[in-house]
């Protein structure tokens, strides 16, 4: 439970055990009523103390399941986003592939066309 739920409840306790106690002290009574108005003034507090603990746990319950959503939220997010990165790097590496047997084929031509230039260059030479 939150700690100012906590301060709430304690503060209406102490006051309401304080406000009964001088109201009981001050009132001209017997003490079979006045026994009779602490008994009622303690289970009035009590009463509303369960209330607010049970508002306030209500309030807990309903913050703790909108955090779960949120985290839920989010990791749906997540994973679509890894998702997505994923679908990239596996277009990226198909590019990377493909740009690089691109590269090699030409290459190899050019490396081709320099031997035959070569042996051309050497036929002539030779004649």
């Amino acid at each position: 439970m939150p700690e100012r739920t906590n301060d709430l409840l304690t503060g209406v306790l102490i006051g309401g055990l304080i406000g009964a106690a001088l109201g009981v002290l001050f009132a001209p009574k017997s003490g079979k009523e006045t026994r009779e108005d602490i008994a009622r003034k303690t289970d009035e507090l009590l009463f509303k103390a369960k209330e607010e603990y049970e508002t306030a746990l209500e309030k807990s319950k309903y913050l703790y399941e909108a955090a779960v959503k949120k985290a839920q939220g989010f990791q749906s997010l997540a994973h679509e986003k890894v998702g997505d990165v994923e679908e990239t790097v596996t277009e990226l590496t198909e590019k990377g592939k493909e740009a690089f047997l691109d590269n090699k084929n030409r290459f190899k031509k050019a490396l081709d066309a320099g031997i035959d230039a070569f042996k051309e260059e050497k036929k002539e030479e030779i004649s």
